[in-house]
């Protein structure tokens, strides 16, 4: 029986009964860091997240080293996981000539990013919104025959350093857009971490009207002004049960200076506890793996309830 059921609380009614988080942290956690990990510190930060029980975790990218040199050890990385084992290891490609070099080197599940603001999508892709969707079609389709599975990061929902507010009809373009290439998951990212419960559940139910199942969706919220963990309910309340994040709260956008840390992994993990929703994921064993990169790195913990744990 799920905790606090027996408050009979019309808001746990509301709540799904069990949630996927997808670990962001290998990846996003640390394409931004100054520190330059190596890719053993990586893997066995991976290999600690996989022992807690996450089983979706996303491991590298294979963008242009130039771009985020960080990263630049995606074949090692890859090279240095089970990848026929139960847990999940998505890459991100950046186009078709990255999706070819992850392929080459096994991956089983790719995802593709774009932006719902022309702004970032001419400072991040150096291309119109429209055309950098369309620059993944041919990944998709490839995808498609090599029986890959595509997931589609979709940035600046809530909000844009540039433009400001972004219309909920233009993230909803966008969104089916990028459904409409074959994607399977679609996450949502507040990039800039400027969103508020209200605003992502009319995000989100604008979303389905435009004919997108909410149980296609995923969040990803960045906890920039404090709002991660009560966005993450909000969306909740909407039927969305995939969340991604990051371990202690690492993360950010390196191509968007106002993106701070990413919600962290054992704040998310430590308030579905609370909730009785399932997870499958020990919030120690994340916060232990959190601690050891950060350690790595030679840094402070972001994440509160990392720090509270490891102190």
């Amino acid at each position: 029986m799920r905790e606090g059921r027996s408050l009979n609380s019309k808001l746990l009614e509301r709540l799904p009964k069990r949630v996927t988080v997808v670990e962001v942290g290998p990846r996003d956690g640390l394409q931004n860091e100054k520190f330059e990990v190596p890719a053993a510190v990586k893997l066995k930060f991976i290999s600690a997240l996989a022992t807690s029980g996450l089983r979706i975790i996303e491991a590298t990218s294979f963008v242009d080293p130039r771009w985020v040199p960080q990263l630049s050890d995606a074949e090692q990385v890859l090279a240095g996981l089970d990848l026929s084992g139960e847990v999940r290891y998505p890459v991100l490609v950046p186009n078709e000539k990255g999706y070819e070099r992850a392929i080459a080197h096994g991956a089983k599940e790719v995802s593709i990013f774009a932006s719902a603001t022309e702004s970032f999508s001419q400072k991040n892709l150096n291309r119109s919104r429209d055309e950098a969707i369309e620059m993944f079609r041919p990944v998709a389709e490839r995808a498609s025959n090599d029986s890959v599975r595509v997931r589609a990061y979709l940035s600046m929902v809530l909000g844009d350093p540039w433009e400001g507010d972004v219309p909920i009809t233009a993230v909803a373009d966008a969104a089916i857009k990028l459904m409409d290439l074959g994607c399977e998951e679609l996450s949502l990212g507040d990039t800039i971490g400027v969103g508020t419960p209200g605003k992502v559940q009319d995000l989100i139910a604008g979303i389905v009207r435009a004919g997108i199942d909410v149980s296609r969706l995923a969040v990803h919220f960045h906890d920039t002004y404090g709002q991660g963990l009560a966005n993450v309910l909000a969306a909740l309340e909407t039927g969305v049960s995939v969340v991604d994040s990051s371990a202690a709260g690492l993360g950010g956008c390196p191509f968007a200076k106002s993106a701070t840390g990413n919600l962290a992994t054992e704040d998310l993990i430590w308030m579905l506890d609370g909730l009785g929703i399932e997870t499958g994921v020990d919030v120690n064993k994340v916060a232990d793996a959190g601690a050891q990169i950060c350690r790595a790195m030679g840094k402070d913990i972001p994440g509160r309830a990392a720090r509270a744990l490891t102190s």
